[in-house]
C-alpha cells in the first residue's frame, strides 16, 4: 500500500508556473504508474498526465500538451507536475493517483492523494 500527498498548489496569474510534488510513502513510488487529474467545481474529474513506473514512458491530454511535464524521482519517491504557462481554463485541484497500469481512466488507480488547490487569476 501507498500514501499520496500533494502540494505545491496555489494562486498564480495567468502565464505563470507552478510546481506540483506527489511524495509517496510507504510502499515505494517506483512500484506504480502514477498519474495527475484534475477537477474543477462543477465539471468531472479528468485526466492530465500519466508516468510510467520507470519514467522512460509519458503521456499528456492534448489540453497540457507542451505546458505540464510530468516526471519523477524514484530515489526521492517523488512525481512532479511542472505547470507552464497557466491559464485561467486550469483553476482545479488536482490530484496524483498511483497504479498498477498506466492509464487515462480514473478508474484504475487504486491509491490517491488529497489533492491540492490550483487557482489562476486572469
Amino acid at each position: 500500500q501507498v500514501q499520496l500527498v500533494e502540494s505545491g498548489g496555489g494562486l498564480v496569474q495567468a502565464g505563470g508556473s507552478l510546481r506540483l510534488s506527489c511524495a509517496a510513502s510507504g510502499r515505494t513510488v517506483n512500484s506504480y504508474a502514477v498519474a495527475w487529474f484534475r477537477q474543477a467545481p462543477g465539471k468531472e474529474r479528468e485526466w492530465v498526465a500519466t508516468i510510467s513506473r520507470s519514467g522512460a514512458s509519458t503521456d499528456y491530454a492534448d489540453f497540457v500538451k507542451g505546458r505540464f511535464p510530468i516526471s519523477r524521482d524514484n530515489a526521492k519517491n517523488v512525481v512532479y507536475l511542472q505547470m507552464n504557462s497557466l491559464k485561467p481554463a486550469d483553476t482545479a485541484v488536482y490530484y496524483c493517483a498511483a497504479g498498477s497500469t498506466a492509464s487515462t481512466a480514473w478508474r484504475t488507480y487504486k491509491y490517491w492523494g488529497q489533492g491540492t488547490q490550483v487557482t489562476v487569476s486572469s
